[in-house]
């Protein structure tokens, strides 16, 4: 597989570098990772360029993966990425909400990097 540019909102710096090495062991040894420690960050890094996916948290401060998601769409960045929330959230309401605002997935924390590879990798086949 080509070069991925991936983008991890999380407000953990440990948990985005647990995701990146994930991505890497499911199999996306080409990976270009970008971080984010909130919504509104991500959505500073993705007006200075483009990304193949974004996996984003739920629940961060400043700006939480919802309304990073709703404010993604609004202003048309990045078109066509596919989104994959990856969340401790409990509330199957608050994870519905993220598919319905343009989420194509979810994963829980904790997470394996076979849940990785079998949900994000074919949306990069896809994309």
């Amino acid at each position: 597989m080509s070069e991925v540019r991936v983008l991890i909102v999380d407000d953990s710096s440990v948990m985005r570098k647990i995701v990146e090495r994930s991505l890497r062991q499911a199999g996306l040894e080409s990976l270009v990772a970008y971080e984010a420690s909130n919504g509104a960050d991500a959505l500073e890094a993705l007006k200075n360029g483009s990304v193949d996916l974004i996996l984003t948290d739920i629940n961060m401060p400043s700006m939480d993966g919802l309304e990073f998601l709703s404010r993604l769409r609004s202003q048309n960045l990045a078109p066509g990425v596919p989104v994959v929330l990856i969340t401790t959230e409990g509330s199957l309401d608050r994870v519905k909400q993220g598919i319905e605002a343009g989420a194509q997935h979810f994963i829980h924390k904790p997470f394996s990097v076979e849940q990785l590879r079998d949900r994000v990798l074919p949306l990069l086949k896809t994309a």
